[in-house]
């Protein structure tokens, strides 16, 4: 019964790398699509969105019947709920890259963000990406300081979000409410996004240290 356990819960953590690298992925493509006006590279977000949600499913299914055959306590038991909030919180950063993705579709083919607003991005773009690689390598190794890290990374995020709204809220911003309410919601995106990062973070902490972030 042990063996059975571990190998369910070992099947369990893969598909959250199996769910990180795909949301990794799919940031990526996304923001590729919103400066480069890059119509392929988001029909494939939107398309893979659903892969994502898929991959949520599963987990939760295993997480149920672990539940309910194994009643795990303890540790155990720590490992299963831990596995069920992170994988909420990287499905939700699937459908936030999918939000980007579509943003970018709906403004194809100009880019849906002007010159000025894309090294912004860029660098949003980038924490991002390093954030989905962190929770990608806790989740295959968990490691209580890599993710405590990402609080940090989450302060630069916000940083860069500020510094969005400075731009926006400028008396010189040239291009009109439609293209701010666009990037106001492209920041928020990219910021949320982060915010689900730290937040798996905070549960690996959790599964590793046993003491609540």
């Amino acid at each position: 019964m042990r063996d059975e356990f571990r190998a369910e819960l070992q099947t369990v953590s893969q598909l959250l790398v199996d769910m990180a690298g795909g949301i990794r992925a799919a940031m990526r493509q996304a923001t590729r699509a919103l400066l480069t006006a890059d119509r392929k590279a988001a029909e494939i977000v939107i398309v893979r969105d659903a892969e994502i949600d898929g991959l949520y499913r599963d987990v939760e299914e295993r997480v149920c019947e672990l539940l309910a055959r194994q009643a795990p306590v303890a540790s155990d038991l720590r490992a299963v709920i831990t596995a069920l909030h992170v994988a909420a919180d990287l499905e939700r950063m699937g459908d936030l890259a999918d939000h980007v993705a579509k943003t970018a579709l709906r403004r194809h083919p100009s880019p849906a963000v002007p010159a000025e607003l894309r090294p912004i991005f860029t660098d949003m773009a980038e924490i991002a990406d390093r954030m989905a690689g962190k929770i990608a390598s806790v989740l295959a190794d968990p490691d209580a300081d890599l993710a405590a890290e990402l609080d940090r990374d989450d302060d630069a995020m916000d940083d860069l979000h500020r510094s969005l709204f400075g731009v926006l809220l400028d008396e010189a911003w040239p291009y009109g409410v439609e293209t701010a309410i666009d990037a106001t919601l492209l920041g928020r995106f990219y910021e949320r996004f982060a915010d689900h990062a730290v937040n798996a973070g905070e549960h690996v902490v959790y599964l590793v240290t046993g003491e609540p972030v």
